[in-house]
């Protein structure tokens, strides 16, 4: 069970988050896996979901989400390493959807 508070703009807000492990009960250990699960959950998956609408996907059938899903990550390695331009992700695939050059620079990283 890890327990968390919150405090935004003067209004705090509690939350109790219960989880199932084998590892032993050190508190610390258990705590640095809690915030490296949400670590992944906030960044990759976040990313994935703002920027490629991941979870809105309705590729169901055959190999097709994983094989999507594997498209998308490489799509956002791609794009994290293209650095000439300082926007977001999102900015960044639609500059590449509109501009070919700046498309064909995404790819060549």
């Amino acid at each position: 069970m890890v327990e968390s508070e919150r405090c935004v703009d003067g209004k705090t807000s509690a939350q109790t988050r219960y989880y199932v492990s084998s590892l032993a009960g050190d508190a610390d250990r258990l705590l640095k896996t809690v915030r490296g699960h949400w670590e992944v959950e906030n960044t990759a998956h976040w990313t994935l979901d703002v920027s490629f609408g991941e979870d809105d996907s309705r590729v169901r059938k055959g190999n097709g989400a994983e094989m999507f899903a594997a498209l998308r990550r490489m799509a956002l390695n791609m794009l994290k390493h293209e650095n000439t331009l300082r926007v977001g992700i999102a900015a960044k695939r639609k500059r590449a959807g509109w501009n070919h050059d700046y498309k064909m620079k995404v790819l060549a990283q």
